[in-house]
């Protein structure tokens, strides 16, 4: 049982709408508040979908919790994810240099989510990794992507669910970076028919960005030269990672209604 495809599609356009008003609104009030406000907001049409539809949480959360050997396999996954995003994104700049007002807007953030102690960095990691993670996965790979699965082929439901998630992140720069990895973590939804191993690998793929980024940036050293040699190895060996990971995967889809894609 799913959210009718209209009402599951329906429900990410009114979020979309209502995400940057309540973004805006909230920013006084610091940048942590305004990421947690904005996601609530994004998933929160999804979330009465489902109870309107009379849809039961255990077949939206599906699979949860993980068992161990998947978790693993799921936290393996956010890093190869990790690295092959880098590589993606590091390819992108050789073509496509940022604006300095983009690259600005991006420090701003990292700065203020910059933890002051360890309590200050458990509420960042959860305002920019956790709670993103749960609330994307919940809409995009809980709500849509089954829905998407009862009125088409399982590739073409991943492929349209991950141009949804690239949609959602409102970041022209990023698009491409945000549409494969909506590929990858659809591949993962439908191949492990668990939303779960969503969840855990956009989870570790986020707290590995927001711990590395202040190490990786240097205001005061202006942009770097393009290193499309470092980006393709990047790419090339987080994607070969990913993939052994999914042939790894053991099969949690034989009492799901979740299709199985083979790799």
């Amino acid at each position: 049982m799913t959210v009718p495809p209209a009402l599951a599609l329906g429900s990410v356009v009114v979020g979309l709408v209502a995400m940057p008003l309540v973004t805006v609104m909230a920013l006084p009030h610091g940048m942590r508040l305004a990421l947690v406000l904005s996601e609530l907001v994004l998933v929160a049409p999804g979330v009465l979908a489902v109870m309107g539809s009379g849809v039961p949480w255990r077949a939206i959360l599906a699979r949860w919790p993980l068992d161990r050997r998947t978790a693993l396999l799921m936290l393996a996954a956010g890093a190869s994810l990790w690295v092959g995003s880098l590589g993606l994104l590091e390819l992108q700049y050789t073509v496509w240099t940022p604006s300095p007002g983009y690259l600005e807007a991006f420090r701003r953030l990292h700065e203020a989510l910059r933890p002051d102690g360890p309590l200050d960095a458990v509420v960042s990691v959860a305002a920019i990794a956790l709670v993103p993670a749960l609330c994307e996965e919940l809409l995009v790979r809980g709500i849509v992507l089954p829905s998407l699965l009862t009125v088409t082929r399982p590739t073409a439901a991943v492929v349209i669910s991950a141009v949804l998630f690239a949609v959602i992140h409102l970041d022209p720069y990023r698009t491409l970076f945000t549409l494969v990895l909506g590929l990858a973590l659809g591949l993962l939804r439908v191949r492990t028919g668990s939303l779960a191993a969503c969840v855990l690998a956009h989870a570790v793929l986020n707290a590995m960005t927001f711990a590395v980024a202040p190490f990786a940036d240097d205001p005061a050293q202006g942009l770097p030269d393009p290193r499309p040699l470092l980006g393709l190895g990047m790419l090339a060996a987080g994607s070969a990672a990913t993939a052994v990971v999914l042939r790894l995967l053991p099969s949690l889809t034989r009492s799901s209604t979740i299709p199985r894609l083979e790799t």
